[in-house]
Formats: C-alpha cells, structure tokens, sequence
C-alpha cells in the first residue's frame, strides 16, 4: 500500500498535464530570474502571471532550495529557465520534487532560453574542478546584451504561441512591440557607451562578458582567481600589480559579493569600485529589462567620469 499514493499522485499530475494548458486562464509562468520574468512579461502581457525563483540581488549560481518554491513549481505551466548550468546547483531537485509532468526537462512546458542566444566562453578541451566553476556549455550571463534579449524574447513567444496557439498573434504582437522598443533603447545605450568604446576594467565575477562586448569595454582581468573561487593575497597582488601596469581604473563588482578585496584594490590603484547589478532587481531602482541597462550604463559611464579611466 505503501505506493498507492505516489502512484496515485503521479498518474494525476500526468493525466492533468495531458489536458491542453487550461485553456480558459491565464498561462501561470516560472522563472529562475528576475530578468527572465521581465522579459516574459513584455511578451505574455495580461495572458500570462509570471513569478521568479531567484531575486535580482541574489547570486543566481547558489539560491537556496525552499518548498514556497516547490509550490510554485507545481502550479506552474511553463519554467523558463537560464540554462547553460547556471542553476544546475539548486533547479534540477525542485523541479524533481515538484513532480509536475508539464516542467520536467524536456517537456512541453520546459524552456531553455539560451536556445537562440550568442553564448561567449565556450571552453575547449577537458573540464576540471581545479579550473573553479567553469560553465562547460559556455557564459550563463548571455542576458546582459540586449541583442541576446530580443533573442530571449523570441523563445518565449514561440513557446508561449506552443502552448496557447489561440494567442499565438497576441503573443508575436507583444514580441514585436517588445522588440521594437528595444531595438530603440539599444541605439541609444550604443551612443551613450560610445565616448567610452575600450575602456579598460576588472570585474569580480564574469558577469559581464556580454555586456563588455556589446559596448566595446575591456575586462583585463577578474578579482576571483577563477569562476566561483574567493580572491586569494598573491592573485590579489598580481591583479593590483597588472591594474598599475595598465592603468585600469575601474572595478566593477555584483551586489552579492564581499567588498572588501574590491575596496583594497581600489586603494592601492586607484581605480572606482561600483557596484553593479547584472540582473534585474539588483537594486530598487532596477524593477525591469530596459531600467537594468539604463541604470547600468549611467552608472557605469558617472564611473568612468569619476575615475579618468580610459
């Protein structure tokens, strides 16, 4: 008897799972990130909810696992995931535990919205632990270029359209808006960067990657040693020592991490340390996709001012 309720419980989640998406509410959408409900936002409009797992000032690497988010995992139709092992450290257990058939890993009501992305730091060759928290399938960071937004932005419409094919014209008349819009935001982000193309800096974390590229920044080098291990003195030392030798002036760090080794490089270089957010609802003032770039690029340029950097 001992089996009768799992069993009974699994079969009425896949016998749920088989009617077609609630045909007559609304699409009840996860998340992992904040930046990924943003932008499903723009694109389900009022035919979706959309809650996330993971808050914008929290590192998205290590969330902790909390049954309020098996709850929402079991209600949800669609999970939009990161991917890219991003959240293989804490995802793959709640998605599990849910026990929801729609959102299991290769379901209709999973996605991956990496699909259409440019993906920098693909690593060749073999993969050790030594090399720290290296992504074998390359930089999770990809939203940080708004190209790669428009793109994130297209995978959910097309899953959404999937799902609902009754909205699929309202769901491909928010994607255009959405993209529209952006294309419109990118210029001016691109011409307010301009003044600034090469300037050189140092980042905690690789975070930032997509959004060097994008505006034509260089990251010289990074205060962890490798991905997700704490800076130690003689890395430090070395990185201090290489900042004066190129007249790096600027230090940019994510709002979850320890200030302290930042601070200390910033004495002995000279360089700003700003603290900036590569997610929505990194700050209070970053509540959406367009506001994360706004915010970030007149930080980032009153930095720049700030510090002489070049």
């Amino acid at each position: 008897m001992r089996n009768t309720i799992p069993v009974a419980v699994l079969a009425g989640a896949a016998l749920f799972a088989s009617v077609p998406a609630r045909a007559q509410g609304k699409l009840n959408v996860v998340t992992t990130t904040e930046d990924l409900a943003s932008i499903a936002r723009e694109v389900g409009g009022d035919h979706i909810t959309v809650e996330s797992i993971a808050k914008g000032f929290q590192d998205p690497h290590f969330v902790e696992a909390k049954p309020s988010f098996i709850l929402k995992l079991q209600k949800a139709d669609v999970l939009i995931a990161v991917g890219r092992e991003l959240e293989i450290g804490w995802l793959p257990p709640l998605i599990q535990q849910s026990r929801n058939a729609r959102i299991q890993v290769g379901a209709q009501g999973y996605l991956d919205a990496s699909l259409g992305a440019t993906i920098l730091e693909i690593p060749n060759g073999n993969i050790t632990r030594a090399m720290g928290d290296v992504h074998p399938l390359g930089n999770p960071h990809y939203w940080m270029d708004p190209e790669n937004g428009k793109r994130i932005g297209k995978e959910i419409a097309d899953k959404l359209s999937e799902l609902r094919s009754g909205d699929s014209a309202f769901f491909q008349q928010q994607l255009t808006s959405f993209t529209t819009r952006l294309d419109t935001a990118e210029k001016r982000w691109l011409a307010q960067m301009a003044p600034y193309k090469g300037t050189k800096m140092v980042t905690y974390h690789r975070s930032f990657p997509n959004f060097a590229e994008r505006f034509g920044l260089d990251i010289v080098g990074y205060v962890e040693p490798r991905p997700g291990i704490p800076p130690t003195p003689q890395h430090t030392l070395d990185l201090i020592n290489e900042m004066k030798r190129q007249n790096v002036k600027l230090v940019l760090v994510e709002p979850y991490f320890d200030m302290k080794t930042p601070m200390a490089i910033g004495r002995d270089t000279g360089a700003q340390v700003l603290v900036m957010p590569p997610s929505v609802g990194g700050t209070k003032d970053v509540p959406d996709y367009f506001k994360l770039f706004d915010s970030d690029i007149n930080l980032l340029i009153d930095a720049i001012k700030k510090s002489g950097a070049k």
